[in-house]
């Protein structure tokens, strides 16, 4: 099993917000052996029974910004799609419904810009606060 500390510490930093290249960077510069985190990411993937199958159409240009993403975090195109798509769950789940805007589909409110700004705004005042 890998090591405790390491992966209380990758579970924090995902729930913070950070993807996998952001977390194994610091960790490496702090001395933490490649094969060791490696370890910790792989025991921290996701056991999953069954797989659902999605089939999607994405533009050139966004497949291209995904394979960018993907290659930062060591990922592959379909493991980056599947991160981003639960991030978003993820995160929607804890800045809660849009009650208070009239849209055809929810998903909409999810990826708003103007629902970032808000978010943004909140964490500058809360760190204004401190």
């Amino acid at each position: 099993m890998a090591n405790r500390e390491l992966l209380k510490f990758i579970r924090k930093a995902r729930n913070e917000g950070f993807d996998d290249f952001e977390i194994k960077e610091p960790l490496l510069r702090k001395g933490w052996p490649l094969d060791i985190i490696e370890e910790a990411f792989v025991y921290l993937r996701p056991k999953i029974k069954f797989k659902n199958k999605i089939s999607i159409y994405i533009d050139s240009e966004v497949l291209e910004g995904i394979d960018k993403r993907a290659r930062k975090n060591l990922l592959t195109i379909p493991e980056q799609i599947e991160d981003i798509l639960r991030r978003s769950v993820v995160n929607s789940k804890r800045v809660g419904t849009f009650k208070g805007e009239k849209l055809d589909d929810s998903l909409i409110g999810i990826f708003s810009r103007r629902q970032r700004k808000t978010l943004r705004k909140a964490k500058s005042k809360r760190k204004r606060k401190s």
